[in-house]
């Protein structure tokens, strides 16, 4: 409209209506189905429902709404008069499209503030394990010095290649991994995070789901808590409020160990919703602020390979959430399947998996090749900048 020069007010106007969006709304009652039908319909919109929602034959239905923003804004008022929880559910769908509209948010990370959506960005994994899945665990059997060293090192190097944040795990989360004692955890990544914290100028997350390793290491400089287990544990929850720390809540199907026996879901992308937005909830009860939650909608983690395509191919619809999506594509098995390609072969198909991510909505990525995936995001940035 800009180019062929619309009047400014005129485009205020037109551009909602050159918007279209599909919303679905799970079991809702019949009669609230069928009045939400006969509104959209009276606004040159439509909504799809069950063959049986008009007979009788069935209670609730699932529903398809379709429509221009437009036609929504206008859907909003008229539900606002409406009985059967109608009220509540314009206020639901006013809240998704605002989320999924966002074009900008920023991380608050204490003295780090990290602008999201603008750009991607990349998160470098520094596994302080002899046994990751990757294959570049750095956890040797080098005196305790020597390694540290070695590994200071090698974040300071990802740092260079363009790592936004670190993120330091000391237990394996691979499909099998026995866990991990309390006191090894510790001393595999609290040393390490102390030492780091002090020589890099980037924010440090620590790669836990025990309680007692996030405290230990937010007391020594980390800043972020990522917690494979979606923050189960109400300790974890306490803590990271108690902090004032930042968040990121991932889906899991059981636990490392079961994971991946066999994962079914009847709905894969409305069962991640629907966790991540019940994590969400209860991390804001907990006292954690809005604007330092992140979610990960877990691939790999309880997934086929065929789920985790789905996740990367309709990653916006984590957009109705309302926060940062993190996507950890890095190296995983779904690469090595797909391409038939070992541990060191899966770059090419990380890479690709990243580019796809952030295109299709993610706002982060969590990756063992930073520089790789920071120039191959770079350049396809720029083509979508055009």
């Amino acid at each position: 409209m800009q180019d062929i020069n619309v009047d400014p007010y005129g485009i205020q106007i037109m551009a909602p209506k050159g918007m279209s969006y599909t919303i679905r709304i799970n079991s809702l009652p019949c009669i609230a189905a069928n009045i939400l039908k006969q509104e959209m319909l009276s606004l040159g919109a439509d909504v799809a429902v069950a063959k049986n929602a008009l007979t009788g034959k069935i209670k609730n239905t699932d529903c398809l709404l379709m429509g221009n923003l437009s036609q929504f804004q206008r859907l909003n008022i008229k539900l606002n008069q409406q009985p059967f929880g109608l009220n509540r559910l314009a206020e639901d769908i006013s809240r998704a499209l605002l989320n999924y509209k966002k074009n900008n948010f920023i991380l608050d990370l204490g003295r780090y503030k990290i602008k999201l959506r603008l750009r991607p960005v990349i998160m470098g994994i520094v596994n302080l394990t002899p046994d990751s899945f990757s294959g570049d665990g750095l956890y040797r059997a080098s005196s305790i010095g020597h390694r540290t060293s070695s590994i200071i090192d090698f974040v300071e190097n990802l740092v260079r290649d363009g790592a936004d944040i670190i993120d330091v795990g000391g237990e394996s989360s691979r499909p099998d991994a026995k866990p991990l004692s309390l006191k090894e955890e510790l001393q595999r990544t609290i040393p390490v995070i102390k030492k780091i914290s002090k020589k890099i100028k980037v924010p440090i997350s620590i790669d836990t789901y025990k309680p007692e390793v996030a405290q230990q290491a937010l007391a020594n400089g980390a800043l972020i808590v990522n917690d494979i287990t979606g923050l189960r544990n109400p300790k974890m929850r306490k803590l990271i409020a108690q902090y004032k720390a930042a968040a990121i809540i991932m889906h899991m199907k059981g636990n490392p160990r079961t994971m991946q026996k066999k994962p079914v879901y009847e709905s894969l992308i409305d069962e991640i919703l629907k966790y991540l937005n019940r994590s969400v909830e209860l991390a804001l009860f907990s006292g954690i602020a809005e604007d330092k939650i992140i979610v990960d909608p877990g691939i790999g983690f309880g997934k086929t390979v065929e789920h985790n395509l789905e996740i990367i191919q309709k990653l916006k619809e984590f957009k109705v959430l309302g926060y940062p999506i993190l996507i950890g594509t890095s190296r995983k098995s779904f690469i090595g399947k797909i391409l038939n390609a070992g541990l060191q072969e899966r770059i090419f198909g990380t890479v690709s998996a990243c580019v796809l991510a952030v295109k299709n909505g993610a706002d982060m990525v969590r990756v063992h090749d930073v520089k790789a995936v920071k120039q191959a995001l770079k350049i396809a940035q720029k083509i979508n900048s055009l």
